[in-house]
């Protein structure tokens, strides 16, 4: 049974489509990236999977079911925009979670107790959401979201506003999930996030699907690059596009910025350089990053993300 399955989803407010015609499917265990621009349609489309908006057309199945409250037990959410009750205490508030989705209060108050103990805060239980510092009301956000240990979380921008180690914590929280055997979904226009972390992504620009698949597969929208230094053009061998030279030192090394054609294997491009007798100071292969691919996919136009290429 797939963890989610969205087919031909479309969303319309009056006249403008938020999500437009959308299919993909997430299988069980794997950390899935939605990732896109603001406005590309990534949390209308969490709100439509988690039963909060209705799909114009088309038809969604979570955990094998329909949207809906009959699978909230296994389903955990953190939304962008953090929800917590300010009067309540940390503990109270995993608990209040915990029973939402079903739980006994002891099991709730137990569970809330480890998670909040595992993120630091055991001495900060009994406090009010509304004393807490931004980073551990966070960290409560975060452990009423897992208190149910979910099937399916679903976390919606949710290093957004974090500190460093914050990012950190929940990077190693989405893993361990995982590891657990829970399908991770999680929007986000940071790509290094999605680097460190996917199995699989889904880029959308403008609420329409541009790209699903695995990091190869979207690094090898692009084709390969090399920086070469050598005193002569590569652009004798087969499968060089491009070979433009950007500096050259004192010693006559001049260094090439080396795109390659459609399928063209690097180690075949060093093979040929080598039979020329062409001498190499060095040859490396530059790793395209997902900024890169979306930028590429999407255009500079839409691509409202965070962050340089790795």
């Amino acid at each position: 049974m797939d963890a989610l399955v969205l087919d031909d989803v479309t969303k319309r407010f009056g006249e403008r489509t938020a999500v437009d015609a959308l299919s993909f499917t997430v299988k069980p265990g794997e950390i899935f990236g939605f990732l896109g621009g603001n406005g590309a349609g990534k949390t209308t489309s969490l709100r439509m999977v988690l039963d909060i908006l209705r799909p114009t057309s088309g038809r969604i199945a979570v955990l094998g079911c329909p949207p809906g409250r009959e699978n909230a037990a296994d389903l955990g959410f953190m939304p962008e925009e953090r929800g917590l009750y300010r009067g309540m205490s940390a503990i109270d508030t995993v608990t209040y979670f915990g029973r939402l989705k079903g739980m006994t209060t002891a099991a709730a108050r137990a569970r809330g107790h480890d998670l909040l103990e595992r993120f630091g805060l055991a001495g900060s239980a009994k406090m009010q959401i509304d004393k807490l510092s931004k980073g551990m009301a966070q960290k409560v956000q975060l452990a009423a979201t897992l208190v149910n240990s979910p099937k399916l979380l679903l976390l919606d921008e949710p290093f957004s506003g974090l500190d460093p180690v914050n990012q950190g914590l929940l990077e190693d929280e989405i893993l361990g999930a995982a590891r657990g055997g829970a399908t991770v979904i999680f929007s986000t226009h940071v790509m290094q996030h999605a680097e460190r972390l996917c199995d699989r992504l889904l880029l959308l620009s403008q609420g329409r699907k541009v790209f699903e698949g695995t990091q190869p597969e979207a690094r090898g929208r692009l084709p390969a690059r090399l920086e070469i230094v050598s005193r002569d053009t590569p652009m004798r061998c087969p499968g060089v596009d491009r070979a433009e030279e950007v500096a050259t030192d004192l010693d006559g090394w001049r260094t090439y910025d080396v795109t390659l054609g459609d399928g063209i294997d690097p180690a075949d491009v060093l093979q040929c350089l080598t039979e020329q007798g062409i001498t190499l100071r060095r040859f490396d292969q530059h790793r395209v990053s997902l900024h890169e691919v979306f930028l590429h996919l999407v255009g500079t136009h839409s691509a409202d993300t965070q962050g340089q290429p790795s």
